[in-house]
């Protein structure tokens, strides 16, 4: 895997990694916004002949980033899974009883309609609202309006940020991003099989942005500081 870049939030030390994710030091947290697990066979389902192996790849990237990093707690910022029960979710099943985590949270997201019996069936503390800890708060969504201070520097997910850059002439990139403003971050999708939502950074704003590996030519994806 390719190396992550430090990034001190709150007196506290993040690691901003390639994977789409995040792992902060001190609690041993890796935070993951956006799985969308059984995405593809709900597509399946519909009749779009999208390949099981877009889902695997996507479990196996987690499964090698909890092997990197050996969380203690790994916490989901919402839309762990895309819809109803399906085959992956028996996999994601499988995939969880190996697994050599202590917790795992998930704050509910707009796709995750499980019944709440279906995510104790696997281990996973469902929060509504939100989770803090520490500094921070977690969210699946920052809203219209954000909350007041007090609740702590919000991280969020849910609209799947990305960032376009431009070269010479009319060239340009749409990259996935991790967005850090003063007082919320939004991170990137985990999933690949997601679109992007463009962000218009201020000059106060930290960004990483996710560089895809080359296609066709293996290698691995990697991550840049844009400002």
């Amino acid at each position: 895997m390719s190396p992550s870049l430090p990034f001190d939030l709150r007196s506290q030390r993040l690691w901003i990694s390639p994977e789409r994710c995040v792992f902060w030091e001190e609690e041993a947290c890796l935070v993951v916004s956006d799985l969308h697990f059984g995405k593809t066979g709900h597509f399946r389902k519909s009749g779009i002949a999208i390949p099981q192996s877009v889902y695997r790849e996507d479990l196996q990237r987690l499964l090698t980033v909890v092997g990197h990093f050996k969380p203690r707690t790994v916490l989901f910022t919402g839309d762990l899974f895309h819809s109803r029960e399906n085959l992956e979710h028996a996999l994601f099943c499988r995939w969880r009883e190996s697994i050599p985590v202590d917790r795992l949270l998930l704050i509910r997201g707009n796709h995750d309609i499980l019944p709440e019996d279906a995510y104790k069936g696997m281990d996973i503390e469902l929060h509504g609202q939100g989770y803090s800890m520490g500094p921070f708060r977690f969210v699946h969504d920052i809203g219209r309006e954000e909350e007041p201070e007090e609740d702590g520097y919000l991280i969020s997910g849910h609209i799947h940020p990305g960032i376009r850059i431009s070269g010479a002439g009319k060239q340009s990139l749409r990259l996935p991003c991790f967005l850090f403003r003063e007082r919320y971050a939004v991170l990137p999708a985990f999933s690949r099989f997601t679109g992007l939502a463009l962000v218009e950074p201020t000059r106060s704003d930290r960004v990483f942005a996710v560089i895809p590996p080359e296609r066709g030519r293996g290698g691995q994806s990697s991550v840049i500081a844009i400002q």
